[in-house]
């Protein structure tokens, strides 16, 4: 077979580059010939007009030979190298030829060094991407997750990573956000992808909402139990840009095909403020608040007690979720009859931490 149609294709088809595939294939060879010859100083050439891999061997000229596979005479060292003379080491042609364990090695020397190539290509590719969101097909279910194809790349996007009770359908459009990309492939994969991270909601956000985009309205903080609800704190540069209103549109004209893409999960729009009581109570809709004190990093809530239930949330969602935006402990109160004040029961709930709690501690 002609070794240049080999490089050609796989120039063409996997987009390597030529000089790049050819070092590839020299090094398979010659591998296989060192399997063979571990003892032989031994390297190889690529023949451009044969569209073959030459192997030479380094011979000493001397004046009798003692070893033929590492000595060579004067006179037929000439044929190779007219100026040669006694002493010098030059290459020679190697004639000894290989068998099939020694070409199997050559395969696979090869096969794994253009699995390196493409790796690269991919990587350089896409590893600019990374947080952003991408669009491919959905190719196959698997174990692991769904295997997503991007123009000719696969790419998986873990059962983790996917939203509760979605079940994308195979030969169907998705969009996802690309979380990761692999220096080299795990398992068959590079690219991992999410739609259950905050930032996937944020990266929406900003690709239907202009104003978004162009730092307009700006995301100051998100949070996300996916399948349930995400909160999003947002704020406008501009005075007579109503935040909340933007990314709502006009009878819910943006916010909806967002909303369509998350299985209609749902999206608390929630205004800015540097009331941390404002902040608060607007992070614990859709309940009604009556009072916040907030001491140190706890908010204590007062609330009529047909309003615990939509302050928790499903399963405590959205007071874990609030706790999170805020990055305050919720303890929540009742609020009870004058004459049963002494009676209150508080109830408090431990919540993580929050980026955005930790940015104004740090401020």
């Amino acid at each position: 077979m002609n070794l240049s149609d080999v490089i050609e294709g796989l120039v063409e088809e996997r987009g390597l580059e030529r000089d790049k595939v050819i070092d590839v294939v020299c090094q398979g060879v010659l591998a296989a010939f060192k399997k063979r010859f571990p003892d032989l100083d031994l390297h190889a050439v690529f023949n451009h007009k044969q569209g073959e891999v030459d192997i030479f061997v380094k011979k000493e000229i001397v004046s009798s030979v003692k070893d033929s596979d590492t000595q060579i005479t004067t006179r037929k060292a000439k044929v190779f190298a007219p100026k040669a003379k006694e002493g010098d080491v030059i290459d020679v042609p190697f004639e000894h030829k290989i068998g099939r364990i020694e070409i199997l090695t050559a395969k696979q020397v090869i096969a794994t060094k253009i699995a390196e190539l493409e790796h690269a290509v991919v990587y350089k590719e896409f590893e600019g991407k990374k947080g952003t969101i991408i669009s491919g097909v959905v190719h196959k279910r698997e174990r692991a997750g769904i295997a997503v194809k991007i123009g000719d790349v696969m790419a998986l996007l873990p059962n983790e990573n996917m939203i509760p009770q979605e079940s994308p359908k195979v030969g169907h459009p998705i969009r996802t956000l690309l979380k990761d990309v692999l220096p080299v492939a795990r398992g068959d994969y590079q690219l991992i992808l999410d739609r259950a991270a905050a930032d996937f909601v944020q990266c929406l956000l900003e690709a239907e909402i202009p104003e978004v985009f162009e730092g307009i309205v700006e995301i100051k903080n998100i949070v996300r139990s996916a399948g349930y609800k995400t909160k999003a704190v947002v704020v406008s540069n501009a005075k007579e840009i109503d935040p909340v209103g933007t990314c709502v549109g006009v009878g819910g004209s943006r916010i909806k095909p967002i909303l369509r893409e998350l299985g209609q999960e749902k999206i608390d729009l929630i205004k800015w403020t540097d009331s941390q009581e404002k902040l608060v109570k607007d992070s614990l809709k859709p309940a009604e608040i009556d009072k916040v004190e907030i001491t140190d990093n706890k908010a204590t809530i007062w609330l009529a007690q047909d309003q615990r239930s939509l302050a928790i949330g499903k399963m405590g969602q959205n007071i874990m979720l609030a706790s999170r935006l805020t990055g305050l402990e919720i303890q929540l109160q009742d609020v009870a009859p004058a004459e049963s004040v002494d009676s209150m029961e508080l109830e408090s709930l431990d919540m993580p931490d929050n980026v955005l709690g930790e940015k104004e501690n740090e401020e």
